[in-house]
């Protein structure tokens, strides 16, 4: 697909998402540091999931860096068990809570201050980090104009034969290159393929009621399989 037709589909791919499920208002969170511990409990499992952990963490007070950094392991490890990869996911957390405390000095406003670049290369330095994660903060909690790529994203171009491209830079430049550099555009347009994936386009699709349908390749192979 050439260049200018690439960028205008993925533009109209947004429209026809908003036109369909209207303003998503992703992330859902109450408070910076909510998305920051969704973000790091999301990898590797669905919302539902996740939210499992975050209302627990809420439950007991625990949405907060301090708090978790102090408490016993054992404990919070128990609080997020239902986001899955409890150990993997405690440690990350943990992390990510002392580059609060030490770079940010407990000040999540900062995020918003740093540049961009600088900001994304510290947050990957942190271990289990990922380009997913350190994005979705960038966006979400920093409000730094970066197109977060997640696993949703890639299965709903490559079904609907927008691209096949499975490098999370490259993908991220295509998107980026085919819209404006603004954070509410890719939040909300984040939000709406998150939305998509959860309704229709799921690793089992909903393709006999998807109103995408008639322009996806993976319906057109399914008919010919």
């Amino acid at each position: 697909m050439e260049s200018v037709q690439l960028q205008l589909t993925i533009y109209k791919l947004y429209t026809k998402l908003e036109r369909y499920y209207g303003k998503t208002n992703w992330w859902p969170a109450e408070g910076v540091f909510e998305i920051i511990v969704g973000a790091v409990l999301t990898q590797n499992t669905n919302w539902r999931n996740v939210e499992k952990a975050l209302n627990n963490l809420k439950d007991n007070l625990m949405l907060d860096y301090a708090k978790i950094l102090d408490e016993r392991e054992d404990f919070v490890k128990q609080l997020i068990k239902p986001a899955g990869f409890y150990n993997q996911k405690y440690s990350t957390l943990i992390n990510i809570c002392r580059f609060i405390k030490e770079e940010l000095q407990g000040n999540l406003e900062l995020l918003k201050t740093m540049d961009t670049s600088n900001l994304r290369d510290k947050l990957l330095n942190i271990k289990g980090i990922g380009k997913e994660t350190a994005d979705s903060i960038l966006l979400y909690c920093g409000y730094h104009p970066v197109f977060v790529i997640d696993a949703y994203t890639k299965r709903i171009v490559s079904r609907l034969g927008i691209s096949k491209e499975s490098s999370y830079d490259k993908l991220q430049q295509i998107f980026e290159n085919a819209l404006p550099a603004d954070v509410h555009l890719y939040a909300e347009y984040h939000g709406l393929i998150v939305e998509h994936a959860k309704t229709f386009c799921r690793k089992k699709p909903v393709c006999k009621e998807c109103f995408l349908a008639y322009i996806c390749n993976y319906k057109a192979e399914e008919k010919v399989g």
